[in-house]
């Protein structure tokens, strides 16, 4: 006597793709696009999923990221232009233009540079600390949320596995 399968679930859209190209070109290996794929539509839902926290708060795409940076660089919470623009991943352009907007909005300041009078920094406002503050907390619990299906296990094997891959990348 044979033992009942489980019921399996049909396969996501990537999964149909490669099924598609499997029956089309058996010749190939197209196991890659299963990773690359699924991390392509997981990046524009998780996208999707994460910028109306920010949104909410009147920032723009990476806004965040400038504030989350000068926080957790800690007291007096200010950086450099080009330690924010390391920071962020981004040009110094782009850094420059959400400075302008953040700065706008009264979350940020641009002073002269203690000692080094050509030289700036960039400090969090009061206003700008409440508002990172707040907004961390959205967005971790946002996180947290989007992640919910995964065990603790399966998160910290996934993160593992991402790093490693990130850094062969670099390579």
């Amino acid at each position: 006597m044979t033992p009942p399968t489980e019921p399996t679930e049909p396969p996501d859209h990537v999964g149909r793709i490669l099924e598609q190209w499997q029956r089309e070109r058996p010749d190939l290996d197209c196991s890659p696009m299963g990773v690359i794929g699924r991390l392509h539509r997981l990046a524009r839902m998780l996208d999707e999923a994460l910028r109306p926290v920010f949104a909410e708060a009147g920032l723009g795409d990476g806004d965040f990221d400038v504030l989350a940076s000068l926080r957790r660089s800690g007291t007096p919470y200010e950086l450099s232009p080009g330690d924010l623009a390391a920071t962020t991943m981004v040009t110094s352009g782009a850094v420059s233009k959400r400075l302008d907007r953040l700065q706008s909005a009264g979350y940020v300041a641009r002073e002269r540079a203690a000692g080094d009078g050509r030289g700036r920094v960039v400090r969090l406002t009061d206003a700008g600390l409440a508002l990172v503050d707040r907004l961390v907390e959205q967005h971790v619990a946002n996180e947290h949320r989007l992640l919910a299906g995964l065990a603790p296990s399966e998160r910290r094997q996934l993160a593992g596995l991402l790093e490693r891959w990130g850094r062969t990348l670099d390579d």
